[in-house]
């Protein structure tokens, strides 16, 4: 019988020791999708308790914790303490067997604090207070855990609007992990809330200089930003997506709807397809223009329940994996930008596992020899991001594309604790190979290729494909 987690978890044969041990493991990271808070690296934010890092904005925990019972005060609530929530967070570890939960949680204390113990009741008191005094140490603060975790480059989910002071703090601090801006324009076609689309609008105006009064005023207003991020270092878009939309439309149209939306007119379901059509295509021609990768993240549905919403806003554990028919308007999507040749390098990212074997064909259709992997299928995100969905994913790339060419793991987290996903990540793909090779499903011979390959993936292809 295996101890739990020790040296070689997750791999299980001796292929797949040596090549996470020897290969995957010495690898850097490089995270180029997260939501980290900008501010916390430029003020080398230091954390009060294991509290704010480990659960702060943790809506993963704050699920499991209500489904075990543990009332909303002690998960969001304001009125307990940061140990009361601790407290009532060890009570449900326990119970988290066999959910992602349970080793990221032993995975985190191990690689951050040093600490074996199962996070129980028992041991909660003596684990949060040896966690908080390690946090009060200079190399617990939140640059100090990037470079614990070999951390070489961050990317950050940023709006327009934003004016990346933070950003610009760091890097003339002389700090040497990367942290650079991700383009993240949703709110800009967002059109189903005429009020809270104008309040956008108005903004976008101030910081860019541009007096808006027609949809082209839009465009070169997002233009203007969209050249001031690239100028901070910017190398990625993302577009957080329901589905594609791909319908057809003319510029007049267009306009037209911009101008009814903005005089406070509420928009046809038409309408506001068409206008996120014409963005999505606006975004991707500007990410061509730039050679920028462009990302897209579909499939969820978000905010479920409207009780919950109103209490506690968005990103608080009420969103859940969506049903939706999307490969004809991604395919259609896709090759009116190619048939323009503005098809930037991009990924995808699919929450409902059953799109798996749609994504890798997809991007199959418009791979076009002028970069290795152009089009890629995304790691495991969100829901999918644990040894099964990541286990599927690859499975399906391996199978339809070419896993070798494959750019990774990223966190997708707003924790600084969240770097063991990319040793779940890399402990799980040598596994697979591993695995194969002893099998004979692999050749043995060509281990030295195999190797390469796992760094590759852990970390060189991502280098190269985004020239970090």
């Amino acid at each position: 019988m295996k101890a739990f987690m020790d040296e070689n978890f997750l791999l299980e044969t001796k292929t797949a020791q040596d090549l996470y041990h020897n290969r995957a493991a010495k690898m850097p990271i490089i995270d180029y999708h997260c939501h980290l808070v900008p501010k916390m690296v430029a003020d080398d934010h230091k954390f009060k308790s294991l509290t704010e890092i480990w659960l702060g904005g943790d809506h993963y925990k704050w699920r499991a914790m209500r489904t075990n019972g543990v009332n909303e005060r002690f998960c969001t609530g304001k009125d307990t303490s940061d140990w009361e929530k601790f407290e009532k967070w060890a009570e449900t570890v326990p119970y988290t067997m066999r959910n992602p939960l349970y080793h990221w949680t032993h995975l985190e204390l191990k690689t951050a604090f040093g600490i074996n113990e199962l996070l129980s009741p028992k041991t909660a008191r003596a684990i949060y207070d040896e966690c908080n005094e390690k946090l009060a140490q200079p190399e617990y603060t939140a640059r100090g855990m990037m470079r614990r975790y070999k951390v070489e480059v961050v990317c950050t989910t940023d709006d327009p609007i934003d004016s990346l002071e933070y950003h610009i703090k760091t890097r003339e601090s002389g700090f040497e992990i990367k942290m650079l801006p991700t383009w993240r324009p949703d709110k800009a076609m967002a059109v189903e809330a005429p009020e809270n689309f104008r309040a956008y609008i108005e903004k976008l105006s101030d910081v860019s200089g541009v007096t808006i009064s027609s949809f082209d005023d839009v465009i070169e207003a997002l233009r203007k930003r969209h050249k001031f991020f690239e100028e901070q270092g910017c190398k990625l878009s993302d577009h957080g997506i329901e589905e594609f939309y791909a319908e057809d439309f003319t510029d007049v149209e267009i306009k037209a709807i911009f101008n009814k939306v903005y005089g406070g007119t509420v928009l046809t379901r038409e309408e506001i397809l068409k206008y996120k059509s014409a963005m999505m295509i606006v975004f991707g021609e500007m990410d061509a223009e730039t050679g920028w990768t462009q990302q897209f993240h579909y499939g969820a549905i978000r905010d479920n329940n409207s009780r919950m919403f109103k209490q506690l806003g968005p990103d608080t554990g009420f969103d859940s994996i969506g049903e939706f028919n999307t490969a004809k308007a991604l395919s259609k999507y896709f090759n009116k930008l190619n048939d323009a040749g503005k098809l930037t390098k991009t990924i995808l990212y699919n929450l409902n596992p059953c799109a798996n074997e749609v994504i890798a064909t997809m991007i199959g259709n418009f791979q076009d020899g002028t970069v290795a992997g152009k089009m890629q299928f995304g790691s495991g995100w969100w829901f999918l991001d644990q040894k099964d969905g990541m286990e599927k994913q690859m499975n399906a790339l391996s199978v339809l594309g070419l896993l070798s060419r494959f750019t990774g793991m990223l966190t997708d987290s707003r924790s600084f604790l969240s770097y063991p996903r990319h040793e779940y990540f890399r402990r799980t793909l040598c596994n697979l190979i591993g695995n194969d090779v002893e099998s004979g499903q692999l050749p043995v011979s060509e281990l030295d290729f195999i190797g390469q390959m796992v760094e590759n993936i852990s970390y060189n292809n991502a280098k190269k494909f985004f020239d970090f």
